[in-house]
């Protein structure tokens, strides 16, 4: 029992020093099918603007889903700017080693990242918005997408 309890704190103390903060959400597709027109959005602040941070694209799908990439439109609104939008190319798969995310059964997640490195912010209230932008609309065996935010400690 006192092994179970020192292994316990052990990992607190190293989660405790690895500190990472983040934000994620994402929106369920009921269907199973991600309209163009269905456009989700997602709104968090950054208080800390001396961190830097990374930028993930999140995406779960059925196995089904018959190609290896995903086209976005990433509508981005940064505090007292315009919007910007990157149009991003997410791979998910290639012909070596099948899907690239991690799957149970027929179901793959992926996080993939759309900064290059990390990155500081402004301090404020951001907005991402993502739209597909696929060939085949609605895209089918989509069952999330979303967005997330990990704040990098040093």
């Amino acid at each position: 029992m006192k092994k179970i309890i020192l292994v316990v704190c052990l990992i607190g103390t190293l989660w405790s020093c690895n500190k990472l903060d983040s934000f994620e959400q994402t929106v369920f597709f009921p269907e199973h099918q991600w309209a163009s027109k269905n456009q989700p959005s997602f709104k968090f602040e950054v208080k800390d603007t001396i961190a830097t941070y990374n930028i993930y694209v999140v995406i779960r799908h059925e196995d089904a889903f018959h190609f290896n990439n995903l086209w976005l439109n990433i509508i981005t609104t940064a505090p007292s700017e315009k919007s910007n939008t990157q149009k991003v190319n997410l791979q998910l798969a290639n012909n070596a080693t099948g899907w690239l995310g991690s799957g149970m059964d027929d179901v793959f997640d992926h996080r993939i990242r759309i900064t290059s490195s990390p990155i500081h912010l402004k301090k404020g209230i951001y907005q991402f918005s993502l739209q597909q932008i696929m060939r085949e609309d609605p895209l089918p065996s989509i069952l999330n997408a979303g967005i997330r935010v990990e704040k990098i400690h040093s």
